[in-house]
């Protein structure tokens, strides 16, 4: 389905990211991952400039073209409580500026009927307390996902996809874990990224500037203290 194509990745060295990089080879692409890890192919913090430009002049010098640009890198979760202004600064860099940039920088590359998909979270539509970095940054790269979309069609369409629950060491789950997902089980990585790979496909060819909520129906359940067992104690 990718042969031929190039894929750049943010984050791919773990989790969702390493997941979605295996899918994309496993269809025949030419993966390029960004990753703090040194195992990455190319080394570095998203969440700084210089790095992004040194990456996009990396992907231009090995292949001179994108088709695909998954932007995963996750920001830091902190909460009201102790994050401190850098730190909200920088969760903003990593999960809403670096996306934009990279797209941007990446501009001259794409071929038309190129991707992005941006990974946002299903906390850009509800919250657990003490999570403002991270669910800012993922409110600002759901709403960031619609506006790149409009202004880039229709050379390149422009989706994001927000998890739910995915546990990334693929560990089972039972009992209440499981049975509150109306899907009746946790997700996993594989999950996210088999929705990245039709995000980016022809078979999504006229879907842009949507976001997909990948996470088992969680967020459509309605719950209510002492609906079917449920109770809120405090």
């Amino acid at each position: 389905m990718f042969r031929d194509k190039v894929v750049v990745i943010t984050g791919g060295c773990h989790g969702i990211g390493l997941a979605t990089a295996r899918a994309f080879r496993r269809e025949g692409a030419e993966t390029f991952v960004i990753d703090t890890d040194p195992r990455a192919d190319f080394t570095g913090d998203v969440g700084d400039r210089e790095t992004l430009e040194r990456f996009a002049e990396a992907v231009k010098t090995r292949f001179g073209l994108a088709d695909c640009l998954v932007n995963n890198a996750p920001p830091p979760m902190r909460g009201i409580d102790s994050c401190s202004y850098e730190e909200f600064e920088r969760a903003l860099r990593i999960g809403v500026t670096a996306p934009f940039y990279l797209t941007k920088l990446l501009l001259p590359l794409f071929r038309d009927g190129a991707a992005v998909v941006n990974i946002s979270s299903s906390r850009d539509r509800q919250s657990q307390p003490m999570t403002e970095s991270y669910t800012a940054a993922k409110g600002g790269i759901s709403a960031l996902t619609h506006s790149m979309a409009v202004s880039l069609g229709p050379k390149i369409r422009v989706n994001s996809i927000s998890p739910g629950w995915i546990d990334t060491e693929y560990r089972t789950y039972d009992g209440p874990d499981a049975a509150q997902q109306p899907a009746g089980r946790v997700g996993n990585p594989d999950d996210i990224a088999e929705a990245v790979l039709f995000l980016c496909s022809e078979k999504a060819g006229f879907i842009t500037g949507e976001n997909l909520c990948v996470d088992g129906g969680m967020t459509r359940l309605m719950v209510f203290h002492g609906d079917h067992g449920w109770t809120l104690e405090r």
